[in-house]
């Protein structure tokens, strides 16, 4: 999501002079930590507040959060482009990123050890994977970990039995395995086929107003909605170009 943001921001500074906007990544987590300390004036989260995070913004600030959805999306499973293996099903998914299925022979596959990559901890892709497919289970401990969606691409990319995860508009050079048959493109999220579709969100202490309110509804715009799609995300509605 951070690219996404950093693409919003540039473009909402183009046609705004004089307004500047500072985007940092650091997983979801790690902005609603941000938010809560008072560093931030705007939260960008792939999944939503957590209880004990809301819970110590209403002790300094009296307030829960507002959230603001502002697009659609969709983790797509990455492997291989030499892994023969390109569709898997939701139980199988849960099995590999728990080390209960270990070989791809498994899953139809070569006889080859599988390498499961996964994002660390306070980013919000590693949650909403871990409760949606591992049902809260804990990942494998042998995962290897990657700080952004890019690195894990780049990993998947260099080793033939590797498997990721991550956003359907990233568009480099890997494959975007089937998932339960689906292809993880545009259409079967927004009609809801695909398995593994989220929302993203902004939030914000209290409610917006001045450049922040500003910058928000600007998002939520057409015209914001265009940047969106162009990054490779899903409007909240059908945009014309």
């Amino acid at each position: 999501m951070f690219l996404l943001m950093e693409d919003l921001a540039e473009n909402y500074m183009k046609n705004n002079p004089g307004i500047s906007i500072r985007v940092e990544g650091g997983g979801s987590g790690t902005g609603f930590k941000a938010l809560g300390e008072g560093k931030i004036d705007i939260c960008s989260a792939s999944r939503q507040i957590e209880p004990d995070e809301a819970k110590k913004l209403a002790e300094k600030y009296g307030a829960i959060g507002i959230s603001f959805i502002i697009a659609k999306d969709a983790l797509s499973i990455y492997v291989n482009h030499n892994n023969p293996v390109k569709n898997l099903t939701t139980d199988q998914l849960e099995k590999i990123f728990t080390c209960s299925i270990t070989n791809w022979k498994e899953v139809g596959g070569e006889d080859e050890k599988i390498i499961p990559v996964i994002r660390p901890p306070n980013s919000g892709t590693h949650y909403y994977f871990k409760q949606h497919i591992l049902n809260g289970a804990e990942y494998c401990e042998s995962a290897i970990v990657r700080p952004t969606t890019l690195s894990v691409i780049d990993y998947v990319e260099d080793n033939k039995n590797a498997i990721g995860y991550g956003g359907i508009g990233y568009l480099e050079d890997i494959v975007h395995a089937k998932v339960n048959g689906i292809e993880a493109i545009e259409t079967n999220v927004i009609n809801d086929k695909y398995p593994i579709s989220r929302y993203l969100y902004l939030y914000t202490i209290n409610t917006p107003d001045g450049i922040v309110k500003q910058f928000i509804d600007w998002i939520l715009s057409t015209e914001g909605q265009k940047v969106i799609k162009n990054a490779g995300y899903i409007p909240l509605w059908n945009i014309e170009f």
